[in-house]
């Protein structure tokens, strides 16, 4: 991926203050390779699972510290991609006559403090719609890597980002709220419930390929192989190779999130379409 210039978007970097050394306390096995996995694209209001079995460390909500020459340089490259994604997701709103406005993009080490509950590394990077922030612990990517065989590139970064703000486009377009409205209602299965959220996360894989397309016309960012790293990704947490790896069966009903062709599949729908109009995944899905 190319670097360039831009910087900007809104950055809150927390990794350097206030409980970002001192761990988690973790009950229920959050951190194991089946539940990291199922959050990783966590869409919707992630409070019931950000909540369930842990708590803050003590004694560290005063901790500073100085970031390292690396953390200084992978939060110059957020800044750069926040820049992107605001520049073209403006450019995309001022085309079909809304307004856009930016999130809140949340660095941070360990646990943090968010409206949908403790932040904390094993969720792995989420948006929260209470407050239209992004959380990411960049020690995910390792976890990415290491145990979902995933090759990580800074694309990946890129991508995983552009996934969270498609759930952000989400909220300011009132799916989210929809969505929601849906849940509350208890007049749908868990089972369809399940399909709504396979919608509403396909949704946002193909807003993630959307911007991959539009930031490369205008700042061609692109290398051989980016979007190869990006499909990586996102089919390494399909529930299908999800459910393979933990339980060694497949059980559609319970899909959340889309299987690994799915994914790849409205990912490179929003990347060779560059439309923001043709991703109504849930009158494709849900038929």
């Amino acid at each position: 991926m190319k670097w360039t210039d831009d910087r900007g978007g809104n950055v809150d970097d927390r990794r350097g203050s206030g409980g970002g050394s001192g761990g988690m306390i973790v009950g229920g096995g959050l951190g194991t390779l089946i539940i990291a996995a199922i959050v990783f694209f966590l869409g919707g209001d992630p409070s019931g699972i950000l909540n369930s079995g842990s708590m803050p460390a003590s004694g560290n909500s005063a901790e500073t510290r100085e970031l390292t020459v690396e953390e200084k340089n992978i939060g110059e490259m957020v800044k750069m991609m926040a820049a992107w994604n605001t520049q073209t997701w403006n450019q995309i709103f001022t085309e079909n006559g809304m307004k856009y406005s930016d999130p809140e993009i949340v660095l941070f080490k360990s646990t943090t403090n968010s409206a949908c509950g403790t932040a904390q590394a094993a969720m792995g990077p989420f948006y929260c719609p209470a407050d239209q922030k992004i959380y990411m612990d960049m020690s995910f990517f390792n976890e990415l890597q290491q145990r979902f065989g995933a090759k990580v590139t800074e694309f990946t970064v890129a991508y995983v980002l552009a996934h969270e703000m498609g759930h952000h486009i989400q909220t300011l377009l009132g799916t989210t709220q929809k969505v929601d409205a849906l849940r509350r209602s208890g007049r749908y299965s868990e089972a369809q419930m399940n399909q709504v959220s396979v919608a509403t996360e396909l949704q946002a894989d193909f807003y993630a390929g959307v911007w991959a397309k539009r930031t490369d016309d205008t700042k061609h960012i692109l290398e051989p192989g980016d979007i190869q790293s990006a499909i990586d990704a996102a089919q390494a947490v399909g529930d299908d190779n999800i459910q393979k790896r933990s339980q060694g069966y497949v059980n559609q009903e319970s899909f959340t999130h889309g299987s690994s062709a799915q994914r790849k599949e409205w990912f490179m729908k929003g990347y060779n379409t560059g439309d923001i109009r043709q991703g109504d995944t849930f009158n494709q899905l849900l038929k």
